[in-house]
């Protein structure tokens, strides 16, 4: 039998996720003040609104929720504790992780759709939501001319997202919180890098606008070098950033990183999207010493393995495939393919191609290895999507342990170890857990592609899309634009929100849901 959730537990999933609204709605004092000294009277009144919109229906939710639990205090001693002071359980936490992205999504998608640059709210919230899930799929319209402000804000999602929206509730909010590590895992960041959460936390902060200040600095040189005003190769270099290390994949142009058309420019951005796919565990390691451990990891030695097979790949299908990359050599082949293979790898999505001559020039051979490369995506607790390098070594750790098996003498003991951080023994439940979330991908990469055949395109390109989408990469081969079917624009928006939260999250509200119309 299925019980439906009480009064109470909706109150204090509601209390705490309208403490992450009133987050966002502070993060978004940004560009409402980039505005205001910029000048730009629209965009500021479009964020003044949305900012109102933000903490009135934060504010009117805690008092609903504080109000219900207090009701049904008084109808049961076990809820003697003020709602503050609760202790959010597993199913909470994780419900709480789920509803926040889509809030995000939505609230998020105002200001973009008050600038008129999107032709519908499902449109700004496609946007949104690919930015807040590091994703980089748009459908802005005429994304050259708009303002500095929004163009901040499409990018600013993007450095929100990457760190994790209830990374920056918890930033705001630590006090009275006691269940923070249960939403921390709702987001799929399963390792502690420090004992505490909230110290795990602010070292995630410290890692990042550490890069930031470093990476922007650097581009913000290139684009002064490569001709641009201080002022806008600032603003370029800051938002290039937050696409790059968050592998997010947004642009302040509309031609994207071939708007620039600069070896400069892509090499650092090539260096951030290897950093941004990095297990942030990794660089606390890194940055306190332990150099060794690059080497050593798991996560690393797969993904160096896996880049190079899929850029071979690749590369077989532009040269076999007649692109006209091939005829300018291997420079121009490794530049142009390498550095697209990189950015799906990463989960980053910068492309300095267009969309529509990966979608007419790549051939099959090609776009199966990009497919791939986007699929199986960079290191966990990190800012890139896909499966992750870590749980694909775990499988193969676990091919190698059954071979074992069948090879060894029947009385041998086989133990199989792997270096992730520190030596781990592999158990079956590691096992399980590893081939569960990488069947829940194959799955959800696949109903993306089906919907995209339902829509009328072919395979290899449906699956290409799907892929980016669910993986939170952002390339396209032409399918993702204005004029494609609302319902693959929503199949999309759910791929980019399933895939970045990985599941867990996403299960147990569909269960809540469950049981709230069935439970007795």
């Amino acid at each position: 039998m299925i019980l439906r959730p009480r009064a109470e537990d909706i109150a204090v999933i509601g209390y705490y996720l309208s403490r992450i609204i009133l987050g966002l709605g502070l993060t978004m004092l940004l560009p409402l003040g980039c505005a205001f000294l910029c000048g730009e009277r629209g965009p500021f009144l479009d964020f003044l609104i949305t900012v109102e919109i933000t903490f009135v229906s934060g504010l009117l939710m805690m008092q609903v929720c504080r109000a219900v639990y207090e009701s049904g205090k008084k109808k049961a001693s076990a809820y003697e504790k003020s709602i503050d002071s609760i202790d959010p359980n597993w199913m909470h936490g994780m419900i709480m992780v789920a509803l926040s992205w889509l809030a995000a999504m939505i609230l998020g998608a105002i200001p973009l759709w008050l600038s008129g640059h999107w032709n519908s709210f499902l449109d700004a919230c496609f946007d949104s939501m690919s930015g807040f899930a590091t994703t980089g799929l748009s459908l802005a319209q005429d994304l050259d001319h708009l303002s500095l402000t929004h163009n901040l804000w499409r990018h600013f999602t993007m450095f929100i997202g990457g760190q994790g929206i209830v990374v920056v509730a918890l930033s705001f909010f630590v006090k009275g919180f006691s269940g923070a590590f249960r939403m921390y895992v709702g987001e799929a960041r399963d390792e502690r890098i420090l004992p505490n959460v909230i110290n795990t936390v602010r070292f995630i902060w410290e890692v990042s606008f550490t890069y930031l200040a470093l990476g922007t600095a650097a581009l913000w040189a290139v684009g002064m070098k490569n001709g641009m005003e201080p002022g806008r190769a600032l603003f370029h270099g800051a938002c290039i950033f937050m696409a790059a290390f968050d592998t997010g994949g947004f642009a302040p142009q509309s031609q994207n990183m071939l708007y620039y058309h600069n070896y400069g420019m892509e090499i650092i951005t090539a260096v951030l999207m290897v950093l941004g796919a990095v297990n942030f565990r990794l660089h606390y390691h890194l940055w306190t010493g332990n150099r060794r451990e690059l080497l050593r990891n798991i996560e690393m030695r797969v993904l160096f393995v896996s880049i190079l097979v899929t850029f071979i790949v690749t590369a077989v299908g532009l040269k076999t495939g007649g692109s006209s990359y091939a005829s300018g050599g291997f420079p121009v082949l490794f530049r142009k393919g390498f550095y697209q293979l990189l950015s799906g790898h990463t989960g980053t999505g910068f492309m300095t191609v267009y969309a529509e001559q990966v979608g007419k020039e790549w051939s099959d051979l090609a776009l199966v290895g990009m497919i791939c490369a986007m699929a199986l995506g960079g290191a966990v607790s990190s800012t890139t999507g896909g499966i992750k390098m870590l749980r694909i070594g775990i499988i193969a750790e676990a091919f190698v342990q059954d071979i074992k098996k069948v090879i060894f003498p029947s009385r041998a003991m086989v133990e199989q170890k792997f270096h992730h951080i520190k030596e781990v023994f592999l158990e079956d439940k590691t096992v399980r857990a590893a081939l569960m979330v990488t069947l829940a991908y194959i799955i959800l990469y696949g109903i993306g592609a089906l919907a995209g055949m339902l829509c009328g395109f072919g395979f290899i390109p449906s699956l290409f899309e799907s892929t980016s989408a669910a993986a939170n990469v952002g390339l396209s081969c032409g399918i993702t634009s204005v004029g494609m079917p609302a319902a693959l624009k929503v199949v999309y928006i759910f791929q980019m929100w399933a895939g970045r939260l990985e599941f867990i999250a996403v299960f147990t509200l569909a269960g809540f849901l469950l049981a709230a119309i069935k439970g007795k």
